[in-house]
């Protein structure tokens, strides 16, 4: 029989504090709907009463499946936990579960609180005794309690005892400096399942200040605890928390946990995880991390020639799990050391079947290692390389003509009599027989100039007949620029991710002397990549 493992994600409240982020309400709702969807018991929405952002998202809180969970503080020294306005703020939030956090490390009570170690055992018990004389699911989040149980364990489970037979539902250990090793947690974890504190009752809280949050929280869990905290992308102070978009598909799909556990994500939710994922970094301004593991857009590519050859015949050779089971896909980037076996999977994957002897597959293999000579990637630079190859087998679609174009940055004073600067760009194009000239500025919403890039490409899309609808939803995410030339005949790459409305992302790459000339072709690309695929071909 498998056991229940709760999912408790504190990306609204814990993860907010990450340097540099800070979600509106607006952007809090969405969050909290994405995760309800995901399957997550609890979402930590915030602390009530410390903020107007998490006072208005508990005011006008989503309908969620997850319970919603405010956070607060144990009551303070020398008033009672119904006299305490900061608690009482916490219970206005009128959630059915409030977790506490308390400190469980006597240097910490004695220094940062500047009380009796006694004192804050009893603030610690009347507190979540409130909670649950009102009727509210009690939570206590032990403040740095691994740390404090190896300076003094004797005290630590005192003070998690406290809560524990006051009628806390779930007991949450945390190592809050994020310095606690695996092996120590699951130590440590045991010992206190085994001091009287029921695994059923116990939650593991991690940092990844050594990068062992995730090992960490398996760890604990490993020992007996049954509620597990983290946030989406690992989000969080200092390196952040334990990263629930690891956490939740070694769950589901690794042994021995997909055997001994449940947890409340679906498979067809877990097809979700890297949109969800994405989502969050959407909201955050933020570039997704390539690299991560399940859902980084890199999580399953294979650039060697060998590797993508064994692909063909079994994904297992060099693939941990389906990438589709956590909503990902393959990808089979090309470069100059690809073979012929990786380069057919890379054409099939852009709808181009060309058969096995095709003497135009050594010719795509041999312009793309010509082209990357002077600077070019395609390792990168997907979409790119399925317009080059689409050029060669002669599938490349008329679309529209660059005839000229044309792009100033002039910098003047404004009305304020500051220094600003302002770009423009003209561009004339040939579209369905008949020119057309479109002149746009870089200027945003806000008044700031967006640089000459933005204004070639708004002016781009501005007239392009009827295409220029499918661009609507079309907008450049990330600018990489690398000069992969020293001296007078530098080169410089332009690297551009684009993406839509669908949440679909594409690389395109341009090269040139240039920077304006290597970003326009990489625009071009772009633009041209989605009318492809969203037009359609006679492929």
């Amino acid at each position: 029989m498998t056991e229940r493992l709760s999912l408790y994600d504190t990306t609204l409240r814990d993860g907010q504090q990450t340097q540099g982020v800070q979600f509106s309400t607006e952007e809090k709702q969405i969050i909290a709907k994405s995760l309800d969807a995901l399957g997550v018991d609890y979402i930590e929405g915030g602390w009530p009463g410390a903020n107007p952002t998490d006072s208005a998202f508990f005011d006008a809180a989503p309908q969620t499946r997850a319970r919603l969970c405010a956070f607060g503080m144990t009551k303070r020294n020398g008033m009672s936990a119904e006299n305490d306005d900061v608690l009482a703020a916490v219970m206005n939030a009128n959630t059915k579960s409030v977790c506490l956090v308390g400190k469980t490390h006597d240097f910490h009570v004695s220094t940062a609180l500047g009380i009796t170690l006694a004192e804050n055992t009893d603030n610690i018990a009347r507190s979540i005794a409130h909670l649950v004389a009102q009727g509210r699911e009690a939570l206590f989040d032990a403040e740095h309690f691994f740390d404090g149980y190896k300076a003094n364990p004797a005290y630590a489970l005192e003070a998690i005892r406290a809560a524990y037979d006051a009628g806390a539902r779930w007991i949450v250990l945390c190592d809050t400096n994020g310095g606690t090793l695996p092996v120590e947690v699951g130590r440590i974890t045991g010992e206190v399942i085994a001091a009287g504190i029921s695994g059923d009752r116990l939650g593991i809280h991690t940092h990844n200040d050594t990068e062992n949050a995730v090992a960490c929280t398996l760890a604990a869990v490993d020992a007996g605890a049954r509620q597990i905290q983290g946030t989406l992308n690992g989000l969080g102070e200092r390196c952040g928390n334990a990263n629930l978009t690891t956490l939740i598909p070694i769950l589901k799909l690794k042994e021995p946990y997909a055997s001994l556990y449940e947890t409340g994500v679906s498979m067809p939710a877990l097809e979700g995880l890297t949109r969800t994922s994405r989502m969050l970094d959407e909201i955050l301004n933020r570039v997704p991390q390539k690299q991560a593991g399940f859902v980084g857009s890199s999580a399953f590519a294979h650039k060697a020639g060998l590797h993508a050859s064994a692909i063909l015949k079994d994904p297992s050779t060099y693939e941990h799990i389906d990438p589709a089971l956590v909503g990902n896909a393959r990808v089979i980037p090309m470069s100059n050391q690809a073979g012929q076996s990786n380069l057919r999977r890379r054409l099939v994957s852009a709808g181009l079947d060309v058969a096995k002897g095709d003497p135009a597959l050594a010719e795509i293999l041999d312009v793309v290692k010509a082209r990357e000579g002077i600077g070019y990637s395609y390792d990168t630079a997907q979409a790119s390389f399925e317009l080059l190859a689409r050029k060669v087998l002669g599938r490349m679609p008329d679309l529209f003509e660059v005839k000229r174009y044309r792009v100033t940055v002039e910098r003047r004073k404004n009305k304020y009599d500051q220094m600003v600067s302002l770009s423009e760009a003209v561009v004339v194009v040939k579209v369905d027989g008949e020119k057309r000239l479109s002149v746009s500025e870089s200027m945003d919403e806000t008044g700031s100039d967006r640089g000459p890039v933005n204004a070639l490409s708004k002016a781009l899309s501005k007239d392009l007949g009827q295409y220029s609808a499918m661009l609507e939803d079309m907008r450049l995410v990330d600018f990489k620029v690398r000069i992969t030339q020293g001296g007078t005949e530098a080169v410089t790459r332009v690297i551009i991710d684009s993406e839509d409305g669908t949440g679909r992302r594409w690389s395109t790459v341009g090269v040139s002397a240039n920077i304006v000339d290597a970003s326009f072709e990489a625009l071009l690309d772009a633009i041209r990549w989605k009318l492809i695929r969203d037009k359609g071909t006679p492929d």
